[in-house]
């Protein structure tokens, strides 16, 4: 059996860095069969794992990135030809820096995630926060592709908080942040005291 899974990741890395030659691997027109699970990880603050050891190698995770599959709440890494399951503890990606800038649409914020990609936020790649239900506070995440998230780190968040404003949506005061054109509600104006 562990010689099954290393033969899988194996496979895997191979394939990645096959398909990484000629640029982003197609990933969502992959539907292989399910191979069985791996021992990998990605911990919630963006720590890859590999049989329960970090994996010191940023271009190794990058490109396990790269064959990264989202499919209901399961996370997969995929080749055509095979796919194997891991275990996601929050989302797999952080979104580690922030950029301003000015476009024809007013304030543009575009974000590096962990792996190096950078993103800019706009109506295919929202943002989006929920409850976090022992402190009260927010949590933020980035749509990165394909429903692939990269929770916002808490520097980002408290950057995002002091670039908001209030708008008018369906009749109620929201407080949140603008970028290319979209406005992102983070809560209801009257709560911002349960923001930090």
């Amino acid at each position: 059996m562990a010689n099954e899974r290393q033969s899988a990741f194996d496979a895997i890395v191979g394939a990645a860095r096959r398909e990484a030659e000629t640029g982003p691997p197609p990933v969502h027109l992959w539907n292989p069969p399910f191979c069985g699970d791996l021992d990998m990880r990605i911990a919630a603050d963006g720590t890859w794992y590999y049989l329960k050891t970090p994996i010191g190698r940023p271009a190794l995770v990058k490109l396990f990135a790269s064959v990264l599959k989202r499919e209901g709440d399961k996370y997969f890494l995929v080749t055509p030809v095979e796919k194997c399951g891991i275990t996601v503890d929050d989302a797999p990606f952080l979104a580690v820096e922030l950029q301003r800038e000015q476009g024809a649409r007013g304030q543009v914020l575009n974000f590096r995630t962990n792996v190096d990609d950078w993103i800019r936020c706009d109506a295919a790649h929202p943002l989006r926060f929920e409850p976090e239900p022992h402190s009260g506070g927010l949590k933020p995440y980035l749509h990165v592709r394909r429903d692939l998230w990269a929770k916002v780190t808490r520097a980002l968040f408290y950057d995002l908080v002091q670039l908001g404003e209030e708008r008018d949506i369906d009749g109620r005061r929201m407080f949140g942040v603008a970028s290319d054109g979209a406005f992102f509600a983070m809560a209801p104006a009257d709560s911002l005291r349960d923001l930090t």
